[in-house]
């Protein structure tokens, strides 16, 4: 006679160990956001603080962050999830946050990195110390629909036009900042321009992005400038440390005070980026599914937008953010458009685009433990300046065990050379 088969006990889900973001908490909970670009993010709190969210993005960045993330998160993941798990610890810990009342949101791309392990990861630094936080998700790839945050249509369309007018801004700031005759002119301009902004997504007019960018360029115009010659500067590779001064050691600053000109790609790059790829994915995969047309039919719309608002720059004499059609067909001179985990073939992209535009000289900013960023990103660099004669590029790791000075020396080296071959073409053109 056979036993009795033992009652086998469903398998708990680990996601039921951590708590969850619900409806209700919209009303009782601080949201807590890193910090990754301060213009944009700041465009993005304003309209969803006036939909009823409570939402604060963190500033702490002191070493304190790092040593928080090297704390609670292993040494071998990547360094944005130890920067971004750190600051959440260290606001949490500084007391100025009720932890019953507080939660974390972090965005995910959904791409095959350790960026899409942010929100378990993150999960498990905050489970021994603050138990009661919840980690939201915010994402379009399906992920953590259970601790997601809700994002309609209408949400999506602010999403949009935020980054569109906070990549403009960054444009705009840096190419009037190394340049300006009043000490702070270019400050007040973005200022009163971030207020513009604030202001249109205030009335529902944030659709109107031709009035909205032609307001910002005139003001941006009305600074006065020097007609001296400076070195510039484009930053590429992963998207938090290319942006954030977290991660990337107060780059965009450091390069200010060597008195170059930063060139910043946009963050709209990426979301295209993400956007085109799934269309890719059908035609070199054939891995497709219902959202394919879909993500098509985004791409194609933002894409317009895009070209209205480089024509309308060109006009007003200022030096437009890269069309990405042409990105797309700088990658094809360097690596195919199927690599695309991490930034893939985005990062050799904007770093041909850039050449093409005049801004032969590149930081590469990759962090530790990214591998598909350090393939496609150092691993093409040779290629690059067998393309362009005068690329003078220099890959610069971000990790917790590199210190600023090494970092930044490793720059100077690069600016010494960029100095060189500006000097040589000034002689030539007499």
């Amino acid at each position: 006679m056979k036993k009795k088969d033992k009652e086998q006990k469903p398998v708990a889900d680990f996601r039921d160990e951590y708590p969850k973001f619900t409806k209700e908490m919209k009303h009782t909970h601080k949201i807590l956001v890193p910090d990754m670009l301060p213009v944009h993010f700041g465009i993005i709190v304003d309209f969803l603080r006036k939909d009823g969210w409570d939402i604060e993005v963190l500033g702490n960045d002191s070493r304190a962050v790092i040593d928080e993330g090297l704390k609670h998160v292993h040494n071998d993941t990547c360094y944005p999830a130890l920067c971004v798990t750190g600051q959440f610890i260290d606001a949490l810990k500084s007391g100025k946050y009720d932890p019953e009342r507080t939660a974390v949101m972090i965005t995910q791309s959904g791409g095959g990195c350790r960026a899409s392990n942010y929100i378990p990861l993150i999960r498990k630094a905050l489970k021994s110390e603050f138990p009661h936080v919840p980690v939201i998700s915010l994402n379009f790839a399906g992920l953590e629909k259970d601790s997601g945050f809700p994002v309609g249509v209408k949400t999506l369309l602010k999403l949009a036009f935020a980054v569109f007018y906070g990549d403009t801004l960054m444009s705009l700031f840096n190419q009037c900042k190394p340049y300006e005759l009043e000490e702070g002119a270019s400050a007040a301009a973005r200022e009163e321009c971030v207020k513009a902004v604030n202001e249109a997504f205030d009335r529902g007019k944030y659709l109107h992005y031709m009035a909205i960018t032609r307001k910002m360029l005139e003001r941006f115009a009305k600074v006065a400038r020097s007609k001296e010659e400076k070195v510039k500067v484009g930053i590429v590779g992963e998207i938090y440390v290319k942006y954030s001064p977290l991660g990337n050691s107060h780059l965009e600053e450091f390069l200010l005070s060597e008195g170059c000109e930063p060139v910043v790609p946009a963050l709209m790059d990426f979301v295209m980026y993400c956007a085109v790829n799934n269309v890719n994915d059908a035609k070199l995969y054939n891995k497709k599914s219902a959202a394919t047309p879909l993500f098509a039919i985004v791409y194609k719309y933002l894409h317009h937008v895009q070209k209205k608002i480089i024509k309308l720059t060109q006009k007003y004499g200022f030096e437009p953010l890269h069309d990405f059609e042409h990105l797309r067909r700088c990658a094809d001179k360097v690596i195919n458009q199927g690599v695309k985990m991490g930034e893939g073939w985005l990062i050799p992209a904007e770093m041909a685009a850039l050449a093409e535009t005049g801004t032969d000289n590149i930081v590469c900013a990759q962090p530790f433990g990214c591998l598909p960023n350090h393939i496609a990103g150092k691993g093409t660099i040779r290629t690059l300046k067998q393309m362009y004669e005068h690329e003078n590029i220099v890959a610069v790791d971000y990790d917790p065990s590199a210190t600023k000075v090494n970092q930044e020396n490793r720059i100077k080296l690069m600016l010494s050379t960029a100095r060189e071959n500006l000097k040589e073409k000034q002689k030539k053109r007499g």
